[in-house]
This record gives structure tokens, sequence and C-alpha cells, in this order.
């Protein structure tokens, strides 16, 4: 047995002492209890154990507490108890630390016959023992307080399992520049972000859109594969234009400005707002998605002149003076006003559009890897 070893005596062995005490033969006990001899016997030679039923009967007849037969008897049964299967002490370890049945659900780990979560759970997260799971979480950090959780941990490890799969051009700054002037001008068609995936391929960045894991919160990823090799990891947890366009722009000034080489930057709940971020890398991204979306001092314009009344046509009218979907200038109204049911006809999905020009990983697919 692992840990303290536990010193046992079958309760037949008190049975048999208290006997001599008693000055009874196992017969004379056997009528005492109203049992068979035989069974005493078999008692008293460690051959039957010793039920609840008759702690209790034993107890009565020798004047003492049944819990002390049943204790030896528990006591004696763990002892003599086959040992459990190692895999089971994996399995709690890796249960502890990720959502496994939900990474199974999936289709990231194997719950196959004969599949070892410890193997599996290795494999995955590319260590060799999950012994090492606490060093796992220094690869990355986390843009709101609090350390990484297990869920967020593991769509990390996905997003970055299938970007060692793509093959992008070479990347630049320099491109990259020209292609976020390129989807500027797709901002204002939600059909426009079809194109996304091959602009950013050309780029040299590598972007995986994988479905957020339930309870993680996360809305994207920055990270480096290798001092040349920027992957954008993007969850659609919220299936709106002005959330995608946000997070993405967000995630490309992370990677302009050569954020997250050293630890993967994950993005939870970001909601565009420049001035709660005490992060300066934060302030930075907030600051460019925001821009991106609406101009920071048209907009500031536009509602100062506006407040408190925002008619629809007026809002339509200066996205399409600043040429965005309506949807990006409501989704900055709404957090402005705190008030989220503004005009939210004009926050239209994404995530058809995108999945027609690229394989994403979750909503019921998966990405094949090696």
């Amino acid at each position: 047995m692992h840990g303290t070893v536990v010193m046992a005596e079958h309760p037949g062995q008190r049975v048999k002492a208290l006997l001599v005490e008693a000055g009874w033969t196992q017969a004379e006990l056997a009528h005492v209890l109203g049992v068979p001899a035989a069974t005493v016997n078999q008692i008293v030679q460690g051959k039957r154990p010793v039920t609840a039923g008759m702690a209790k009967l034993l107890g009565v007849a020798f004047a003492r507490a049944a819990i002390e037969f049943a204790d030896l008897q528990t006591r004696w049964d763990l002892v003599h108890a086959p040992e459990p299967d190692e895999e089971v002490r994996s399995r709690a370890l890796a249960q502890s630390r990720f959502p496994i049945r939900a990474m199974i659900k999936r289709g990231w780990i194997s719950d196959a016959p004969g599949a070892s979560t410890h193997n599996e759970l290795c494999r995955f997260l590319g260590v060799n023992t999950l012994e090492r799971i606490g060093e796992i979480g220094h690869a990355a950090k986390k843009s709101t307080e609090g350390a990484l959780t297990g869920e967020q941990v593991a769509w990390l490890y996905r997003v970055r399992q299938i970007a060692k799969e793509m093959v992008p051009e070479e990347y630049s700054p320099d491109k990259l520049h020209e292609v976020i002037a390129a989807l500027s001008g797709l901002r204002s068609d939600p059909n426009g972000i079809r194109f996304v995936p091959r602009l950013l391929n050309k780029a040299g960045v590598r972007f995986v859109v994988c479905e957020t894991l339930p309870g993680s919160r996360i809305d994207g990823v920055c990270l480096w594969l290798n001092e040349k090799s920027p992957v954008i990891g993007m969850s659609l947890r919220y299936d709106r234009i002005d959330n995608f366009w946000f997070v993405l722009r967000h995630e490309c000034a992370h990677v302009l400005h050569g954020h997250g080489r050293d630890s993967a930057i994950i993005d939870a709940d970001l909601d565009g707002d420049v001035s709660a971020s005490v992060d300066e890398e934060e302030r930075i991204a907030n600051g460019e998605a925001a821009d991106f979306c609406a101009p920071a001092k048209e907009l500031n314009d536009f509602y100062l002149r506006k407040r408190p009344f925002f008619a629809e046509r007026e809002v339509l009218a200066f996205a399409k003076r600043i040429k965005v979907h309506p949807g990006l200038v409501v989704g900055q109204l709404q957090r402005r006003m705190g008030r989220f049911d503004f005009l939210r006809k004009h926050l239209v999905g994404v995530r058809t559009t995108l999945g027609g020009s690229m394989m994403m990983d979750g909503w019921g697919d998966l990405v094949p890897v090696g």
C-alpha cells in the first residue's frame, strides 16, 4: 500500500481472546448468538468476515461496542484489498488540473479501451510526466487577474497544437501592417470576413479558431511558436461582428508589438475598455482595436454630440461615413452607455461566414492534427 503500512488484526482473533476471557467454548458462543456453530468457527479462524449485523451481536454478547468488531473488519479488509490500478492515480491528478471529460468529448484526447489518461494528456501537453503540470502555467499569462485555469491552459495548448500543423508564408511586421490596412477595407461587409484567414496567412500569421471550453471565458490568444512564427487564436465566444473585429485587431496589435514572445497572452473577458487595463500591453492592444472598429476621435465627437439619444438612422449614417458595419459602432456605443440591448439587431454573426473559408475546431468539428 502507498503511505503508512496499516497493521490489522482479523476480528476473529479478538473473538477468540474474548472466548478465553469469558470461559466459553465456540459452541456456547454460537448458542448465545443464535447462529450455527460453524459460523463462529469460521469467524475465529478468519475465514468469514464479521458483518455489521454480526458486529452488533458480538457487541451484545461480550458487552462491548459493536464498532470495535466492525473497525477490525474494515482495517483487515483494507490491508488485504488488492492495490488499485496506478491509472486511477494518474486520472485523479489529471482531473484535478484539467477538464478531462470535456477534452475527451471534443476529441482532443482519447478514452478508447486501453488508452492511458496519463499518456494521452502528456502527449497533448508535450510533457513526459504529469508531475510537470505545475510548470505549464508559466508558459502563458492572462490579461485579467488570477491564475490560468485548467480550461484555459487546455484551450491554449489546443490552439498551439493546431497552429503547428499550418504552413504560412514568412512573417514580417511590414506584411502584417499591409494586411491590417486591407482588413480595414473589409469592415463594412460581413462577407468580407471570409478573406481574413488567407490575408493573415500571407502575412505569416497562423490563424486558429477554436471553440472555447465551458467556463474558460477566453476571447483570444497571442503566442509564438518561435521567433518567426506568431499565432493568433480566437474562440468566437461571442458570435458578433463587433467582437470578432475587436478581438482580431487586439491580437494583431500584440503580434505587431512583439507581445507574447516569452509567455503566450490569453485574453479573457475583453470588453474594449481602454481605461480599465493597467497592463501596458493590454492598454496598447485595446486602444488599437477600439480605434480600428471606430476611430476614437470621430466616435467621441459623435457620442458627445448625440448623447443621450442615438437615433438608428444617425448611427447608420455615421457607420457609413467611417466605412464600417453598423454593428461595430453599436458595439462601442453599447459599452459606453451600458445598454447592451441597444440596436442589437446590427450585431450580426460571423461564424458561419468564417467557417466557409477555414477549418475551425469545435461546434461539432475537429481539426485533424498529427
